[in-house]
């Protein structure tokens, strides 16, 4: 089988985001990229059998032959085309359906620069896995935004809220360092069990990796690597409460992770503290909301604030 596989593209962005992809955006999706790792493997052909093995060697046959199935050069790959370590191959992705998520986009502003959208909770950011028309990316360029947007940062598909996409790939990378040096503040609300008998705020630093299976988080004792500052807003009723959440670090389920192991888990978080199904159920969305970014634009010097306008 084949080992795990290094991105064609700067690992900060999706891998749609590489700016010469030899095949064309079609219908808002760009092409899936893989560079090739070391092994066995005689043909090209060889190695996608064996490494998608729900795909069989005839759909991967009748790519090739409509050249959705290239090289980083842009030439197109055979059955018999020699297997190459370190080569890039693009080739589009295909799904024989997917579930339409019932909750609309906002566009909250865009200049020649930057796109932020007022993302609504089940949406993916960007393709992946049984994801691909039913994405954010793919909905916005199928509006008629250019085929250069690309996401420069993540927001969890189960989280709403506001997100910044690049127009512009020459200022790309002054955004994206944005996030990269904190220079930023990412506020964010949960409604979440009510702990009012603890003191606030709480600041709440945890070392957190990947755990078991491979989508969910855990914390782990070390030197922490995760920082959030938690403030109790106010009861909403019963055992819940409305938080404001101020991550300083931007690890995966963070926010998540820090108030389950406090004891105040979010409501219908189907990942923490317990995994639950993974079937998704558009009446109990994760009540967890990427409320506001603030920061000083790199291009324009302006001091920018951008808060969603959705309700938890």
């Amino acid at each position: 089988m084949a080992g795990k596989q290094l991105p064609c593209t700067p690992a900060l962005l999706h891998p749609e985001s590489v700016l010469n992809n030899p095949l064309p955006i079609v219908d808002g999706v760009g092409p899936s990229s893989h560079r090739l790792p070391v092994g066995e493997w005689r043909a090209v052909l060889d190695f996608l059998v064996d490494h998608f093995p729900a795909i069989d060697a005839s759909i991967w046959e009748r790519r090739m032959a409509r050249g959705e199935v290239v090289d980083e050069l842009g030439l197109g790959i055979t059955p018999t085309t020699p297997y190459r370590a370190g080569a890039c191959i693009f080739y589009y992705r295909e799904l024989e359906s997917e579930t339409p998520i019932p909750f609309t986009e906002q566009i909250l502003f865009q200049d020649e620069h930057i796109l932020v959208v007022d993302k609504p909770h089940f949406l993916p950011v960007a393709p992946t896995g049984k994801y691909l028309q039913e994405t954010l990316l793919v909905r916005l360029r199928k509006r008629g935004l250019p085929d250069s947007l690309v996401p420069i940062h993540r927001l969890d598909r189960e989280t709403a809220g506001v997100i910044l996409f690049s127009v512009n790939p020459e200022t790309r990378g002054e955004y994206a360092a944005m996030f990269q040096k904190r220079r930023l503040e990412k506020v964010y609300e949960a409604l979440a069990l009510d702990a009012h008998k603890s003191v606030f705020p709480i600041v709440r630093r945890s070392r957190i990796i990947t755990g078991e299976p491979f989508f969910r988080m855990k914390e782990v004792d070390g030197e922490a690597n995760t920082e959030t500052r938690i403030e109790r807003l106010e009861a909403v009723s019963g055992e819940v409460a409305l938080y404001r959440l101020t991550p300083l670090t931007g690890k995966k389920h963070q926010l998540r992770i820090h108030l389950s192991e406090l004891g105040m888990p979010i409501v219908n978080d189907r990942l923490y503290p317990v995994l639950l199904d993974d079937e998704d159920d558009f009446s109990r969305p994760l009540k967890l909301l990427a409320r506001s970014i603030s920061f000083q634009d790199p291009i324009t010097g302006e001091q920018r604030r951008f808060q969603s306008k959705r309700e938890l």
